[in-house]
């Protein structure tokens, strides 16, 4: 497994031909391949190379949409 830092999961934001990568509790997630997120956005709100523990909240579905994405690493503190 992968090992990433915040400011390092900030390069995989889904522009320019990068990978879309977000972190949930301490885990990253490679959502490149969802339909769901164009361009490294989702529905306007959620961006790929960020932590999204707290947004995710705010989203009207659950964790549990993660079971369909890759978890790819681990998202440890600058």
């Amino acid at each position: 497994m992968k090992e990433f830092r915040k400011g390092k999961l900030a390069h995989y934001n889904g522009k320019n031909g990068a990978p879309a990568y977000i972190g949930y509790k301490g885990n990253i997630y490679d959502v490149s391949g969802s339909s769901l997120w164009r361009n490294g956005d989702h529905e306007f709100r959620h961006h790929a190379g960020q932590d999204l523990t707290g947004g995710l909240r705010q989203a009207p579905h659950g964790e549990d949409m993660l079971e369909r994405v890759v978890l790819i690493g681990i998202l440890h503190e600058d």
